[in-house]
């Protein structure tokens, strides 16, 4: 066991690389079924480790079928390495260990164009506007930016003479202020389902009755929407048309005509999330609801907090004046006004032409994340999952098969070093107890295909435990 060698300075913990290396030394049967594994204390003082660095190795070579736990007696090679599929177990499969989170929906640090935000950033601080950028400033945001947002949305046909534009603390400070505004308590409010969590939690604060209106491949399900709007005539429906989070699905033309003409009939809002549009990888891109909306009942939401420098917080609604005024009013109260040198930076970004270098770039990168976890589904999930395809954005939703279930799924993975958000945090009224995002926008190829794996695995040796108890034929060998 001294001879495995560890890396302290590694970006993989410890314990991984403990237990990547133990389970190498059963894979070559230098240690052999039944042999007995040193004591935790033992094993922690012959390499100078805590013992809980040790238990967590061995937890993670328990959870592999590699080893396993004999109370009074101490931890012993499996007598039969447990199969995935025929014959081949996790530790035979590359990477045997790996740490990726498909936790969060935002991209990737290491991409973001440090070198010229800090150049901007200079820029505004020298400049003759500096004093005044960093005076309070008004409700609506920083006015140059506000003129720049919204002649190049009128210059796209996004947003008309008599729209206006609002600046406010990311798309979260959206969803909050229009809460605020038009969902009081019992008032019917139409969402997604399942659908972003922190537009959950904004919208059931203000006591408003939520209706989720199933999502499938294509989006929303109209016939499902229109069902909701004749029953519940909901005053306000919430929408994410492209690369929808957490499913990554987008409406068709033809599902957001509908959904326009329908939202038109019976006299209500749609929020329009469009965050994730710009990061089309493949196929063409779809006019949005608001272009769709010749009644103008459309509030369409936009940030850069999904193409660069989420922590900026620099986010943006476009509608009809009235309703701006009314969203200005509430955040003049909730916090007077967004940082300005943050959008004064961003503006200098966007003019200078380095937002459009970035966004190609971001694209480029993105193609290829999106490639990687397709492909990675498609190689390891076990037979009977399902999972959408998109074109583009941050995340997929997974559908496991029965018995599995995405709780128990995720205890098993985190152990091995793999994170993901069940489908419980993104559902209205439906469980979605086999569902789970998975969010690719921040890792790299490598870790998405070896992320997957491990849900691959894990999720394939669970499904033969479930089929080898109730009596029924393994699942073929996953290649």
């Amino acid at each position: 066991m001294a001879s495995i060698a560890l890396n302290p300075s590694s970006d993989t913990p410890i314990y991984k690389q403990l237990a990547d290396g133990i389970g190498s030394l059963i894979k070559r049967q230098v240690l052999r079924p039944g042999d007995k594994l040193p004591p935790t204390r033992e094993l922690a003082g012959q390499l100078g480790l805590n013992r809980t660095t040790i238990s967590a190795a061995y937890a993670a070579l328990d959870e592999l079928g590699l080893i396993s736990g004999k109370v009074g007696r101490g931890s012993f090679v499996a007598e039969r390495h447990p199969v995935i599929a025929s014959g081949t177990s996790p530790a035979e499969t590359e990477p045997a260990l790996n740490s990726a989170s498909f936790v969060s929906s935002r991209p990737a640090a290491v991409d973001f164009p440090l070198e010229q935000f800090r150049r901007f950033t200079r820029e505004v601080a020298d400049s003759p506007e500096a004093a005044n950028i960093l005076q309070l400033g008004s409700s609506r945001g920083y006015a140059p930016l506000r003129r720049y947002l919204l002649d190049e949305a009128m210059a796209a046909g996004v947003a008309g003479p008599s729209d206006d534009l609002i600046i406010t603390n990311g798309c979260q400070q959206a969803l909050d202020l229009i809460a605020h505004v038009f969902a009081d308590p019992g008032i019917s409010i139409a969402v997604e389902d399942p659908v972003y969590h922190g537009m959950l939690r904004a919208f059931a604060r203000s006591g408003a009755d939520m209706f989720g209106v199933p999502v499938d491949d294509a989006g929303i399900d109209v016939v499902a929407f229109e069902a909701i709007l004749e029953r519940h005539r909901p005053k306000l429906v919430a929408i994410t048309p492209s690369f929808q989070n957490p499913t990554g699905a987008t409406l068709s033309l033809n599902r957001r005509q509908r959904i326009v003409a329908l939202a038109d009939r019976f006299d209500c809002t749609v929020v329009e999330i469009d965050i994730y549009s710009p990061l089309r990888y493949v196929g063409e891109a779809l006019p949005t609801l608001k272009e769709l909306s010749p009644a103008g009942n459309v509030l369409l939401l936009r940030s850069y907090s999904k193409v660069c420098f989420p922590g900026l917080r620099v986010g943006w609604a476009i509608g009809p004046s009235a309703l701006i005024a009314r969203l200005a009013e509430a955040k003049e109260i909730s916090d007077l006004h967004s940082d300005q040198l943050s959008q004064a930076v961003l503006l200098r970004f966007a003019q200078s032409g380095e937002l459009d270098k970035h966004l190609l770039r971001t694209r480029e990168i993105g193609k290829q994340r999106l490639e990687a976890v397709l492909g990675a589904c498609e190689r390891y999930l076990p037979p009977g999952t399902r999972w959408t395809r998109p074109e583009g954005g941050m995340s997929l939703w997974v559908e496991l098969p029965p018995p599995l279930t995405a709780d128990a799924l995720l205890n098993k993975v985190q152990v091995r070093g793999v994170d993901f958000l069940p489908g419980r945090h993104f559902a209205t009224r439906n469980s979605h107890a086999r569902g789970l995002r998975i969010s690719f926008g921040g890792l790299s190829p490598a870790e998405i295909q070896g992320g997957i794996q491990i849900l691959g695995e894990s999720a394939a040796f669970e499904m033969n435990a479930l089929l080898s108890a109730g009596g029924r034929e393994p699942l073929p060998a996953l290649v």
